[in-house]
């Protein structure tokens, strides 16, 4: 390892909001976490809600607006734009490795025959 890039590791202390706390190693003398392996549901076994940033409350608090009953949405109408191409119908070149096709000259309209006089 190169000398001098590296940060130190050394020993860190680890606190929980529950008031958990141990020590490991880490680049960072203090961490604090929201939860732990101590007050976290699938670690305890105990049925707990974990809310972030009050998500439970917001969701909550819509749900109660509907009073539980299943909100029908009116269909929306769409309408479908036609395409329009820019300077008529050319003809695209396809980039591809595959060879290319021979093209068959086309066929020239049959001559009318010279009407008797």
């Amino acid at each position: 390892m190169k000398a001098g890039i590296h940060p130190l590791y050394v020993n860190s202390k680890v606190i929980c909001a529950c008031g958990n706390a141990f020590e490991t190693r880490s680049t960072k003398e203090l961490i604090k976490l929201e939860i732990c392996s101590g007050c976290h549901p699938f670690y305890t076994g105990q049925q707990r809600l974990v809310d972030t940033a009050g998500r439970v409350e917001r969701f909550k608090k819509r749900y109660s607006s509907t009073e539980g009953k299943t909100v029908v949405r009116k269909p929306v109408k769409t309408t479908v734009k036609k395409i329009v191409h820019v300077g008529g119908a050319a003809k695209r070149k396809t980039l591809s490795t595959a060879p290319k096709k021979e093209e068959k000259p086309a066929k020239k309209p049959a001559k009318k025959a010279a009407k008797a006089a």
